[in-house]
């Protein structure tokens, strides 16, 4: 079982579609607390942070610039260290240490599948554990990060529904997650910004990008952490800080309607729909969330989602179960739907990644090609996802921490990765961790 500290009680749920969304007790204004009394300056705005240091004892005028400082060398240089912000003041430097720290997620274990894919174990200060994904290809790398501890959608071919749910991810800890992988790929710029005149431009440089994308796929529904999840994208686009495009940003929900229009308006993301079957009986089976939100209303969400255009396509996610999902009518039942609501679509058809205990297979490779060949004749690109990361239970539906997978004695030791190295080196775990 995970570690459950004295004032993170788990996440109170009165009914199995309408969870109650707990934040982490102590988070206020958008500050992961910390039990040494400094405050956390991942997942902070300029102004945020202009406002503590103010707070702190500096003047207006020195707080903004300060804090344009330090917004520049937190999310564009990805120091983690107040000594190497080289334009402060050296005695600042000490000052700013005492009072505040650059925070990340700790690791507790990082491991390398063969194809590639990686994934971390991640622990809050709080003791909770989470994971992360990065799935490299030959043109782009996506990172898919978790919103909350846990997850509360119960979906029943997930076997991260499976956890309960203990609480919101803070904005923080979501940002964390897309800097620590850029502390691990080596991917902040190097070079001094202390005299920018005399620097050469052979000096600082932005060495090959190999995470491009970004998905809100990890564990947890995004949509039940909004205010977290939308703070934390903000920061992740923000043109001065880690500067990625809304169109390489990917938000997956199970179709929580009312949050679907302010996603489109506050954070202007890509969105995925867990969509996975055609009929009410099939969906209330599967994605439990649609006995509340049904598909024709969340389809009408979808059709209303701002931004969706046939160049910004909505993707839906349709996990291949046998005999359950993937017949030529449910294929049929689909075109339609997405024809009757005008929806400039995209389906990506899943093959079911198998964990032990599921009550489900996946569809035989010939099944899953007529239900591709089905809505792609009918002028509807429905690509079959390869499989990534099986071998470290790292595929779609198979995030499930560690910690409750196996005792940790049993659990490899875990991997230090430090800002600016690699894990190429991180192996495999000798025996894979399943339930």
């Amino acid at each position: 079982m995970l570690p459950i500290m004295a004032d993170t009680a788990l996440m109170p749920i009165p009914g199995a579609l309408d969870p109650v969304p707990v934040d982490r007790p102590g988070a206020a204004n958008g500050i992961t607390p910390r039990t040494d009394g400094r405050i956390d300056l991942i997942g902070l705005t300029r102004q945020r942070i202009a406002g503590l240091f103010a707070e702190a004892g500096l003047d207006p005028r020195q707080s903004k610039l300060r804090a344009k400082q330090m917004f520049h060398w937190l999310y564009h240089r990805g120091v983690i260290d107040f000594a190497g912000m080289t334009d402060i003041a050296k005695p600042m430097r000490p000052w700013l240490g005492e009072r505040f720290v650059i925070g990340r997620p700790e690791v507790v274990e990082a491991q390398h599948s063969a194809d590639g894919t990686r994934k971390w174990l991640l622990r809050t200060a709080d003791g909770h554990d989470y994971e992360m994904v990065f799935i490299p290809d030959a043109d782009r790398g996506t990172l898919c990060v978790s919103s909350q501890v846990g997850c509360t959608l119960n979906c029943r071919f997930c076997h991260t529904g499976t956890m309960r749910l203990v609480r919101n991810l803070t904005a923080g800890e979501i940002v964390g997650q897309v800097m620590l992988a850029r502390d691990a790929l080596g991917e902040w710029p190097k070079g001094r910004m202390d005299v920018a005149e005399e620097e050469d431009a052979a000096e600082y440089r932005a060495d090959g990008r190999l995470l491009t994308n970004i998905v809100m796929m990890g564990m947890g529904e995004p949509l039940y952490n909004f205010d977290n999840v939308r703070d934390a994208l903000l920061l992740v686009m923000d043109g001065d800080g880690l500067a990625l495009s809304k169109r390489r940003i990917t938000l997956s929900t199970s179709g929580v309607v009312p949050m679907m229009a302010r996603c489109g308006e506050e954070i202007g993301v890509n969105l995925a729909v867990s969509l996975h079957a055609v009929t009410k009986e099939v969906r209330d089976e599967i994605v439990p969330l649609n006995r509340k939100y049904g598909i024709e209303q969340l389809l009408e969400a979808c059709a209303a989602y701002p931004g969706a255009s046939n160049a910004r396509r909505i993707t839906f996610e349709y996990v291949m179960l046998k005999d359950r999902n993937d017949s030529d009518a449910d294929a049929r039942e689909l075109v339609r739907l997405l024809r009757a609501h005008g929806l400039p679509a995209k389906v990506n058809l899943i093959p079911f990644n198998p964990w032990p205990g599921a009550p489900y297979e996946c569809s035989s490779p010939e099944r899953v090609r007529r239900f591709s060949d089905i809505v792609f004749e009918a002028g509807i690109s429905a690509p079959v996802r390869t499989p990534r990361g099986r071998d470290i239970d790292a595929a779609c539906g198979q995030l499930r921490t560690a910690a409750q997978r196996s005792p940790a004695g049993q659990r490899p030791q875990a991997q230090a990765i430090e800002a600016g190295t690699t894990v190429s080196a991180v192996q495999p775990a000798k025996t894979p961790l399943r339930a």
